[in-house]
């Protein structure tokens, strides 16, 4: 006898959910129990939804690089440069209310680098999903190479900076350093 099918909107309701709960609560207290009571359902409907918890964890994961290249792409009408893609990624990423959205995301970034086996789907997409936006923003007259390289410096500052902002606190150096490497992108 098998069990019931997963009712995958459900699944995304309940995943919406417990990335909400980890944004609060932090990725260590993503526990069956105290998840499941917040979220008005049994720990048993969470195993059958996910799994397992890393199953959930992985969930969380893909959900989180979802919405952030979502929410950052550009959209078809917009005539996108590098450097209004960027600012576009740079405003949502330091915005306030996105702060606990990425402590998460650099938690779990953590977590991933920790246990790669475990969270190879992560590695494997959460720079290459960043990179490809960054290097088509670039044009087409701009060579792969190239366009990678300049994608791949614009990741690591962009989190560099998002990573002291979030240590920091310290919203007008970050920002203005933000807006001087957006200014250098417009004149590439």
């Amino acid at each position: 006898m098998t069990g019931r099918p997963v009712n995958q909107q459900r699944r995304d309701e309940l995943l919406d959910a417990v990335v909400g709960y980890a944004i609060e609560h932090g990725l260590e207290e993503v526990t069956w129990r105290p998840l499941s009571s917040s979220l008005g359902v049994t720990p048993t409907t969470l195993v059958h939804r996910f799994g397992s918890k890393e199953r959930m964890i992985e969930a969380v994961q893909r959900r989180l690089r979802e919405r952030i290249i979502a929410e950052t792409a550009a959209s078809p009408d917009e005539d996108a440069t590098l450097a209004s893609s960027v600012r576009r990624v740079w405003e949502r990423a330091s915005d306030p209310a996105r702060d606990g959205e990425f402590r998460l995301f650099f938690a779990v970034y953590g977590q991933a680098l920790q246990a790669p086996d475990r969270f190879g789907d992560f590695l494997g997409h959460v720079i290459a999903d960043s990179t490809g936006a960054l290097r088509a923003a670039q044009g087409d007259d701009v060579d792969e190479d190239t366009a990678t390289r300049t994608a791949t410096i614009v990741i690591a500052t962009i989190r560099g900076l998002l990573l002291d902002l979030l240590a920091t606190g310290d919203r007008e150096r970050i920002q203005a350093a933000a807006d001087a490497f957006i200014a250098s992108l417009e004149t590439t």
